[in-house]
This record gives C-alpha cells, structure tokens and sequence, in this order.
C-alpha cells in the first residue's frame, strides 16, 4: 500500500513538473464558448481518456478542452494536469477515476462554485480563485466522504470499491 501511494505520489510530481507557470495558466478568457468548457488538459503522460456524459470516449491529449462535465480516466503509469478556467489545477495520477461533476465560474465577479469525485486513484488540488474567493463553494467526493476544502493545495486518495 505504501509502495503504491509513493509511486502515486511521484508520478504526480512528474505530471505537475509539466505545467506551465501560474502567471499563464491563471488567465480566462472573455470568448463565449469558454462557457461550455471548464478547462484544459495543459499535459497528459501515457494512457488518459475523457468521457463525456453521453458515454462518447475520446484520447486525452494536451491542449484539449475539458467540458463542465467530463469524466478523466488514467490507466496504469499514467497521469493528466488540467487547468481550470479559474485557475484551479487538477493533477490526477496513475489509474484514477476523476469526475468533474459541477463546474461555473464567472470571470468578471469570480463568483463560482465546483464538486469533483475522484473515484479511484489519487489526485493533487490546487486552488484557483474560486476556492480563495469562495472557500465553500469546493468540494471534493471519494466514494466514502465528502470534503469540503479549506486549504490550497492537497492530494486526496480512493481506493476502488471491492
């Protein structure tokens, strides 16, 4: 268990190494379809799909626009960091479940809320605006809690159910 939680936890250092710098990936943009989306995969390492609510897959890659409500699914030694429109990094590792199950933010009044499920695996969270503006408007699912997020950065672990 230990074994797999380091190797969890290095290959998310690996997959976080890659993102650009805060000063790029913090910015919105004003376009109209930014609405329909809720961010960008800025790096993918190995094996990671997206899926969309209608069950339609497709191949992750970077640069590739995450809709509001997508589902990221890694396979084994691989890993994706996604860039929400509010700032929010979402680093997610190696054979992890990730959904992203409510996501608004308006630019202008960086008013906004989120709830992610993580599923399986691991992933690393770090706050955008909404979760510095709005502390309780960010929550985080597993498959046994709730959390409510109070702080900037953290990882968070779920097993997968028996």
């Amino acid at each position: 268990m230990i074994k797999s939680i380091v190797t969890a936890l290095c290959t998310l250092v690996l997959v976080c190494a890659n993102t650009s710098s805060p000063a790029q990936t913090a910015t919105t943009t004003t376009k109209p379809q930014s609405e329909a989306r809720a961010g960008i995969l800025k790096a993918v390492r190995g094996d990671v799909r997206l899926l969309a609510p209608d069950g339609s897959t497709r191949a992750g890659k970077s640069g590739d626009i995450v809709a509001l409500i997508d589902r990221i699914v890694t396979g084994p030694d691989s890993g994706a960091s996604v860039v929400l429109r509010d700032g929010t990094k979402l680093v997610v590792g190696p054979s992890s479940r990730l959904d992203l199950k409510e996501f608004h933010f308006d630019s202008t009044t960086q008013d906004g809320g989120m709830l992610v499920s993580l599923l399986q695996g691991s992933a690393r969270m770090v706050s955008g605006l909404i979760g510095k503006v709005h502390p309780d408007a960010v929550r985080v699912e597993t498959p046994t809690a709730v959390i409510g997020i109070r702080g900037t950065d953290f990882i968070v672990q779920a097993d997968p159910q028996p």
